[in-house]
């Protein structure tokens, strides 16, 4: 056995070890997908965006509720005069409720829009909980590719460590040439010069998974595709994205609110009618010259109800501009539809293509690399027999350091293609992939605020 099969043996043996001995603490691609779900920072500020918009339906509602409101006063004066002094206090204390009857109905469409804006940011958020367990997914897949180059980098350079003193030492006996001898050395110290750009790419990669998942990566275990989630064919992804994808559903919704937004704005021109009542009790009491004032002083109490009509007949056209701009705000959310479809169909095409691409990569690299290595093993035989060069065995071992590379990147690609097509089409969600976590459920805050009449908690008792 060559001293080059000998070391690809014990590198595999040692890695075959190493793995059944930290296989049981290794992190999983599903585990780091569940911390991310959990733990994002991204993640966590769109659920929080979508709390603050369920706050818009009690806002809206409140315009079928009446507002009460409460004044008072007291007043205290003192002037002198030549046959003294008078003093006058004066105080009154008044509640009144006001109550909107018809406005149009604007409250009506407020309510509506607002209820329509809850269930765009509900989905949306599911399209950002797709977006980032994609991301950790990539960045799963990074890490363990990046440290595999690494890995192989510094290989190559134990490699070439060997080769350059295998060639100083038949130079030294009279079996080479100093060619030979400088060939090797350049060799290694481009080696040198790519593992610390190997390595550093590598920490890269980990700080942008500790920025995605939360959690900075141990030992990682394989990954593997969702070949089960996948569907039989690119056309029947495409169908499946136009109908589920979040993104789609989101801006559908956007477009109902923008439409009850016309209605509410051609409300403004409609005749309004409010009712209001109140009650207020006022005391005067005057202190001073006698017979000053005592006949009126007292406690005077007094009660009043009324309706209010206002029609409106012209504002200087600020309404009509705003009916005009909420139309062309319906039309440009319709449009965006169309864009969001576009977008996403373009989306599963391109990681449909890119999937079929990386499997046969697969294939094609793992059959060069054994190609390269049988290759390499011929060129040392040879070169120890005279009928090759140094340069040739440097050569050799250049291509399979590539080929390890590129099988490193294609298997990477492999299993974010998979994870691409389900993002694209709309079903990447902790659900479906089974994730042991628990559900983030939006409807849960928003039953607890949409009818609240009062109460400056939240729902979590912030």
């Amino acid at each position: 056995m060559s001293l080059v099969a000998k070391n690809v043996f014990a590198a595999a043996l040692f890695a075959a070890t190493a793995m059944s001995s930290t296989a049981v603490n290794a992190e999983t691609l599903f585990g780091a997908l569940s911390k991310a779900y959990q733990l994002n920072s991204t993640l966590n500020y769109s659920r929080a965006g979508v709390r603050v918009t369920d706050e818009n339906v009690p806002i809206a509602k409140s315009g079928f509720r009446p507002t009460i409101g409460a004044s008072g006063n007291i007043d205290y004066t003192s002037s002198e005069r030549t046959l003294g002094s008078a003093r006058l206090t004066t105080g009154s204390f008044g509640v009144q409720i006001d109550q909107m009857l018809f406005d149009g109905f604007q409250t009506r469409n407020n309510v509506r829009a607002a209820e329509a804006q809850v269930r765009a940011s509900v989905e949306s958020l599911r399209n950002d909980e797709q977006n980032t367990l994609f991301d950790a997914a990539s960045a799963y897949m990074d890490v363990i590719r990046d440290r595999r180059i690494a890995v192989l980098t510094e290989q190559n350079l134990q490699f070439l460590t060997e080769q350059a003193r295998a060639a100083r030492s038949r130079f030294e006996v009279g079996e080479g040439t100093r060619t030979d001898v400088a060939q090797a050395d350049a060799s290694r110290s481009a080696a040198v010069a790519q593992l610390a750009a190997a390595r550093a790419q590598a920490q890269a990669s980990e700080a942008t998974y500790q920025q995605i998942v939360g959690d900075a990566p141990g030992k990682l275990q394989p990954g593997q595709p969702l070949a089960k989630m996948l569907p039989k064919s690119m056309d029947q992804a495409v169908a499946m994205a136009a109908g589920e994808h979040p993104a789609i559903i989101a801006m559908e919704y956007l477009v109902d609110a923008a439409g009850f937004t016309v209605k509410s704005t051609e409300g403004r021109l409609l005749p309004q009618v409010s009712a209001s009542a109140g009650v207020s009790r006022s005391y005067q009491n005057t202190e001073g010259l006698p017979g000053v004032g005592t006949g009126t002083d007292g406690t005077f109490n007094s009660a009043s109800v009324g309706a209010t009509l206002t029609i409106p007949i012209y504002t200087g056209g600020r309404t009509s501009a705003q009916v005009r701009q909420s139309k062309e705000s319906l039309g440009q959310a319709r449009i965006q539809v169309d864009v969001t479809r576009d977008t996403v169909r373009q989306a599963v095409v391109s990681a449909w293509t890119q999937y079929v691409a990386a499997r046969e990569s697969v294939t094609a690299n793992t059959e060069q690399v054994a190609a390269q290595q049988l290759a390499l093993n011929g060129v040392i035989e040879e070169r120890n027999v005279g009928q090759r060069t140094t340069l040739d065995v440097l050569d050799a071992q250049a291509d399979v350091i590539a080929a390890q590379i590129d099988l490193a990147s294609a298997q990477r690609d492999v299993v974010v293609a998979s994870y691409a097509i389900v993002q694209s089409m709309g079903a990447l969600s902790a659900e479906r992939l089974g994730l042991q976590v628990a559900v983030h459920r939006p409807q849960e805050h928003y039953n607890a605020v949409k009818d609240k009449w009062g109460g400056l908690r939240t729902p979590d008792g912030r």
